[in-house]
C-alpha cells in the first residue's frame, strides 16, 4: 500500500517460516502503581508526502488517547523502503512495537511468522465486532480460513488521474475507458518534452500491484488455486508485458521513469509533466505539493474493453494499511485499547481525511467528506473491481521477486533494448526460481 504508498522496495531474504517461539513485540515499559504499563510503542508507515507531515498529522491523535486512558504512545513513523525488513528483523529478534502498520498485502506472509496476534471472535468483540468493517477490507487481512493477523485501517484503491487542461489542449474530451483508449490519448499527450502516463518502474511493490490487475484482466493468475507460484503462463506473460511496453513499445511513459520509486511520478504529474497517473488514492499528495484538485479528473483505472466489473474487469488490487499487535507485547490490554481507538467511528473520519483514503469502518463512511465525485471513484473500485493480492505466507517475496523482475524489463525499455515476449517470460521464470520450495 502511500499516500500513499512508497512502497517496500527492499529485498526480502528472511525465512518467513518462523517458530512461533520467535516472535516480536513489546519493548519494556515503565508500569503504574497497578502494575500496568502505561506506554505503547507503534511504527505507523509513511503515507502523507513526508514523515513530518505524518508526525503532525498522528501525534494530536496519539495525545488525545494517552488523554483518555493515561497510555503515551511513542511513535515513530517508519518508511516504506524499510518497514518490511524492519518488521521481519522484529519477529526474529523479539524486539519489536507494540502495535504497527502493516501493507495489507503483507498479511498472510507476517501472520506465517507467527509473531502478530490472531484476531479471532472474541478478540473483534473488544474493538466493537468484526462486522464494523467493509467486506474487501477483512479479504486483506491473512490467509483464507484463519483469523485474521490485522486490523483494517484506511482503505485505498488505484484510480486514474488526468490533468484537465493537457487533456483540453490536446482535444482530449474525456477520461480514456481502455487500454487501447489510454494508449492513444497517451501518444497524442506525449510531445514537447511532456509524456502521457508517469510509472514508478523501480518501484517492485508499485510494479505488483500494476502488473497483477493486468494479469486479472487477462484472466489469469500468479498463483494457482493451491497456492503454487506460476508466474510463466502465457497470459500472465502477455499481461506483463502489456504493462513494461506501455514505456517499451507504446512510448507513453518517460524513459527516465524506470529509475522512479519514491514518488516522482506524482511530482511531475503535479508540475504537469505527465498528463495521466495511475495511484493510490493521490489527492492528498498532489495537494501537498501545490495542485489544485480541479486542476486533475479522476477516473476509474482502464480495462481491456468494456467497463469495470467483477472477473476480467479488475481495475485495482484492494489497496490499504491494517493495524496489527505484536503478540507477545506486554501490555496487551493498551495495545487493544489503541486499536479500538484507532478504528473507532471518530477517529476514522479524522484519520481517512488526512490521508485522503476510504474508512475501511461502514459508519465513518457516511461521512459526506467520503462521498465526493472523486472518492466515489475509490468507493466504487473497491466495491465493486478490485481484488485482493494473493494471501499467501510467500506473498512478500513474490512482491520483490516479480517486481524486481518487472523493474529489469523496465530498465531494458529505458536502455532501448527490447521487450519480447521471450525476455518477458525469461525474468519471470528467474523470479519464480527464487520463490521458496514448497
Amino acid at each position: 500500500m502511500r499516500s500513499i504508498r512508497a512502497a517496500a522496495a527492499g529485498a526480502v531474504t528472511l525465512s518467513l517460516a518462523l517458530a512461533a517461539s520467535a516472535c516480536g513485540g513489546g519493548s519494556p515499559t515503565g508500569g503504574g502503581s497497578d502494575g500496568a504499563p502505561k506506554t505503547l510503542t507503534y511504527w505507523a508507515s509513511n503515507q502523507g508526502a513526508s514523515v513530518e507531515i505524518d508526525k503532525k498529522v498522528l501525534q494530536p491523535e496519539l495525545d488525545k488517547f494517552e488523554k483518555r486512558t493515561g497510555i503515551e504512545v511513542k511513535l515513530e513513523v517508519v518508511p516504506w523502503s524499510d518497514l518490511l525488513n524492519r518488521i521481519l528483523t522484529a519477529a526474529t529478534s523479539g524486539q519489536g512495537p507494540d502495535v504497527l502498520n502493516i501493507g495489507n498485502t503483507w498479511s498472510a506472509s507476517l501472520q506465517a511468522t507467527g509473531a502478530l496476534l490472531p484476531w479471532d471472535a472474541a478478540n473483534f468483540d473488544k474493538i466493537g465486532g468484526k462486522d464494523r468493517f467493509v467486506a474487501s477490507a477483512l479479504g486483506s487481512t491473512g490467509a483464507q480460513g484463519k483469523d485474521p493477523a490485522a486490523v483494517p485501517l484506511y482503505s485505498l484503491a488505484y484510480a486514474l488521474y488526468y490533468n484537465k487542461q493537457m487533456f483540453a489542449d490536446a482535444g482530449i474530451s474525456k477520461p480514456p475507458a481502455t487500454w487501447d483508449d489510454l494508449v492513444a490519448a497517451g501518444r497524442r499527450l506525449s510531445k514537447d518534452g511532456k509524456w502521457g502516463l508517469g510509472a514508478e518502474g523501480s518501484n517492485p511493490s508499485e510494479n505488483i500491484h500494476h502488473a497483477y490487475v493486468f494479469v486479472k484482466q487477462h484472466g489469469a493468475d500468479f498463483f494457482t488455486a493451491d497456492g503454487k507460484a506460476d508466474f510463466t503462463g502465457d497470459a500472465t506473460v502477455a499481461a506483463v508485458k502489456q504493462y513494461v511496453d506501455l514505456m517499451a513499445k507504446d512510448k507513453i511513459i518517460a524513459p527516465g521513469n524506470a529509475e522512479y520509486a519514491q514518488n516522482q511520478s506524482v511530482s511531475d504529474f503535479a508540475k504537469g509533466k505527465n498528463a495521466m497517473l495511475l495511484w493510490q488514492t493521490a489527492t492528498a499528495n498532489l495537494e501537498s505539493q501545490g495542485m489544485a484538485e480541479d486542476a486533475y479528473g479522476i477516473a476509474p483505472v482502464p480495462v481491456q474493453s468494456g467497463t469495470p466489473g467483477t472477473g476480467t474487469g479488475v481495475n485495482s488490487m484492494v489497496a490499504g494499511i491494517n493495524l496489527a499487535v505484536f503478540k507477545n507485547t506486554d501490555n496487551l490490554t493498551g495495545a487493544t485499547e489503541f486499536v479500538k481507538f484507532m478504528t473507532g467511528d471518530e477517529e476514522q473520519k479524522i484519520l481517512n481525511k488526512a490521508y485522503s483514503s476510504i474508512p475501511p469502518v461502514k459508519a465513518a463512511q457516511s461521512d459526506p467528506a467520503f462521498n465526493t465525485p472523486a472518492n466515489a471513484v475509490l468507493k466504487d473500485t473497491l466495491a465493486k473491481s478490485a481484488v485482493a493480492l494473493p494471501q499467501v505466507p510467500a506473498e512478500s517475496q513474490f512482491e520483490t521477486a516479480v517486481g524486481t523482475a518487472i523493474k529489469e524489463l523496465f530498465a531494458d525499455a529505458a536502455a532501448g533494448r527490447a521487450v519480447t515476449t521471450a525476455s518477458v517470460e525469461a525474468k519471470l521464470e528467474k523470479a519464480q526460481q527464487q520463490m521458496p520450495a514448497e
